[in-house]
This record gives C-alpha cells, structure tokens and sequence, in this order.
C-alpha cells in the first residue's frame, strides 16, 4: 500500500508535462467559427523622441458575428487605438487580431487595401470626413463600389443604383440623393457616411464618436441607423463612444482601461410572469489567460485597497480583501 507521500509524487507532473502545458497557455487561443473579431494578447507600442508608450497592453477581446458592441473608456485607455488596427490603418507591434478570417498581422499592403474596401466599413467622428464635398449623396455612396472595380457594362451599373437605392431608403434618407454634403445637416451627412461604409456590404462596421458632434436627439436617431445596419443589413457593429446613450443601448459595452479590457456590461430582455418586459444588465470584470482582473476602481477606493490585497479560496468563488497585514 502507497503512502500519502508516495501518491503525491506519482501524481505529480512530469517535465514534459509542465512543458506542454506552458506551450499551450502561449498558443493562440482557439475560438470559434461565430467569431467575426478576435484580439489576443495584443500589444502596440509607439516610440517619440525615444521613449516607449504602451497603447495596448495585451488586450484581450472577442466580438461575435451580429452583435453590436460599443467599446469605451477614458482618453488614453486604448479604445481608438483597438478600433484604427481593427479597420485596417494601424499594424499592431504583437500578438494576434483577426476580423472576418483576416489576419491582421500577416496582410500584405495590396490585402490590406482590399480588406478596407471590402471586409470593414468605416466611420469617422468628424462627419465632413466621410464625403467628399463636390459628389453628392448618390455619388458619395456609389464611390467604394467603383473604386472596387464594380461599374463597368449596363449590369453592373444598375446593380451599383440599385445598392445606393436599398442603402438610402434603409436609412431613411432617399430624399437627399442629389445634395452635396454642404447642403446636409450633421446628422444627415452621418447617415449618408453609414451607407458609404456599407456601400460594399462589408460584414464589420465600425465607428469612432460618430455622435460626438451631434445634439442628443441627433445622435438618437444616429444610434438607430446602426440597429438597421445591424438588424436589417447584418452587419457586425462596433461604436467608440462617450455617450452613456449610446453604450446604455447596445446589447454589450466592453470597458478599455490602461490597454487592456477591463469590464463588461451585458444586457438582455427578460419578461416577468405577467408578460412585461424589462431589460436585465449585468457588470462583469474580465479574466485574462494569465489570470489578471482589473477591479472597478470605485470598489478598491472605496476599501482602500491599494498595492496588494488579501485572496482567499471559498467553495463556489474566491475572495478579495483588503490587505489584513498593513504596514507589516
């Protein structure tokens, strides 16, 4: 019969199984095919005047195809650094990011043009940044399908009216197809750049502040043109925002703090027994594959809890509190 001792050394792990091990938690992670954005461990860094900034610091993040995600997060976080990699205008230094199969960290600059063209549509804050003052509304639209090489014979000439036609009455503006941006409102003008962006039917859009320089009632009606892109033109849809309005309406808010995903907010639908419905929202904070959380700051000032902290092991969840040994 085996001592305790005996049994606790034949069960411990070999070197190549410690080995393996490490191999795996270094790989990529697996993820599923309903995965139209996939972050992992991403890292970029700028140099100026020789000194490092880490923007993201191995961010972690994965967006399912459909959803509609608003990611925020105050200046600096790293928020609009994720979103210029993620459309294609900025190359991450480390780690892996995917968009509709697309790597890219492996694209070559021809892929990388075509990828804008085709796989991500693009919304800037500024809205005299997405059209091109002297083509109108029509024309501003109809542009990405002629630069991707879609206009020559009859065919393919109606089917390109026939897209500007769908995108226009999608997003209610079908009236305004022979005005020139100078001749929009500023709303007006971010609903034409929505169809810019999905003139070629892209399965990703995304949006930096795109209500950021609107009035609220504006910016809701900006907010349900992305439910049609949404809803209607199943588009994946990722907004950068400020505006509690607009991270209070989507289905998910993702939290950026000191370049990496800190928390999440998830709400769904639910309908009581008696038939009313009410929307149920629930916070959580994200576990990394290193087992890093970052906890709301409020919880941790509101403990005082600072430089370390005390973790304890329950049956069905671990503990976190202050440091019980302070100034030891």
């Amino acid at each position: 019969m085996s001592t305790p001792q005996e049994r606790t050394v034949a069960e411990a792990p070999s070197l190549q199984e410690l080995q393996q091990r490490a191999l795996a938690a270094a790989s990529p992670k697996a993820h599923d095919a309903g995965a139209a954005i996939v972050c992992d461990r991403l890292v970029r860094i700028f140099s100026a005047e020789g000194v490092e900034v880490q923007a993201l610091q191995g961010l972690e993040l994965t967006i399912r195809q459909g959803d509609l995600v608003a990611l925020v997060g105050a200046s600096g976080s790293g928020k609009s650094t994720l979103l210029t990699i993620l459309a294609g205008l900025d190359v991450p230094t480390a780690g892996t990011a995917t968009v509709a199969g697309c790597d890219l960290l492996e694209m070559s600059v021809k892929e990388r043009l075509r990828y804008r063209r085709e796989v991500v549509g693009f919304i800037w804050q500024q809205t005299a940044r997405n059209l091109l003052p002297f083509l109108t509304a029509a024309e501003n639209i109809a542009l990405p399908m002629q630069l991707r090489g879609r206009r020559s014979g009859a065919g393919g000439a109606k089917q390109q009216t026939a897209r500007v036609a769908e995108l226009m009455e999608a997003l209610e503006i079908g009236g305004l197809a022979h005005r020139k941006p100078n001749e929009l409102s500023g709303g007006q003008q971010q609903r034409v750049a929505i169809a810019v962006a999905m003139a070629n039917n892209p399965p990703v859009l995304l949006a930096d502040e795109p209500t950021g320089e609107l009035d609220s009632e504006t910016a809701g009606i900006i907010f349900e043109s992305f439910r049609t892109v949404n809803r209607e033109l199943g588009a994946t849809v990722v907004i950068v925002t400020h505006d509690p309005m607009v991270a209070g309406e989507v289905r998910r808010t993702v939290a950026i703090r000191d370049g990496r995903t800190a928390s999440e907010v998830l709400r769904r639908t639910v309908t009581d027994e008696h038939g009313e419905e009410s929307v149920n929202e629930r916070e959580y904070v994200m576990l990394d594959r290193s087992g890093r959380v970052q906890l709301p700051v409020k919880f941790l000032e509101s403990l005082g809890m600072e430089h370390r902290v005390a973790v304890d092991l329950a049956a069905d969840h671990i503990e976190v509190r202050p440091d019980d040994l302070a100034g030891h």
